[in-house]
């Protein structure tokens, strides 16, 4: 069985993907292991690929997976960025591409950063990318149609 990738709105990256037996694996440069090539990962490799190799983003700066409590709930962010200081400044929610992109997929996402009070928002599934600056005093999302480089946040 041959894997055939989606083919993603986001820059193209040589990855490295092994097979054992029937199971496909991509190398996770961050984490610097093999994982699982879900739909879902393939968006979150490439975006993470974007993020550093397009948009200047420190890769020592990218948590990937992290866990935190929502409603007393064990949930996982995609992705984290931190900045030079350690605070949480954007959330990142990956999905796999054949996930529209809804108004309940952004609120998920949203109720995430609750915890985190990043302020910024993404999210992506790899065809269609939502960004939202956050105005948490106001209860405001600014979207914007591209990414700023990770000096301008």
């Amino acid at each position: 069985m041959a894997f055939t990738p989606t083919a993603l709105n986001l820059p193209q990256h040589p990855f490295r993907i092994t097979q054992k037996e029937e199971q496909y694996f991509i190398f996770d440069e961050v984490r610097k292991k093999h994982l699982v090539l879900t739909p879902e990962e393939w968006v979150r490799q490439h975006f993470i690929h974007y993020l550093i190799n397009d948009k200047k983003f420190p890769r020592s700066l990218i948590q990937i997976e992290g866990g935190l409590n929502l409603n007393q709930l064990q949930k996982r962010t995609d992705i984290v960025i931190f900045n030079t200081s350690g605070e949480r400044i954007m959330v990142i929610e990956c999905k796999a591409p054949s996930i529209k992109i809804s108004q309940g997929v952004f609120d998920q996402a949203a109720r995430y950063n609750s915890v985190h009070k990043a302020k910024w928002l993404v999210v992506t599934n790899g065809l269609k990318h939502c960004y939202a600056q956050i105005d948490h005093a106001a209860s405001q999302f600014l979207f914007i149609e591209e990414l700023p480089e990770y000096s301008l946040l």
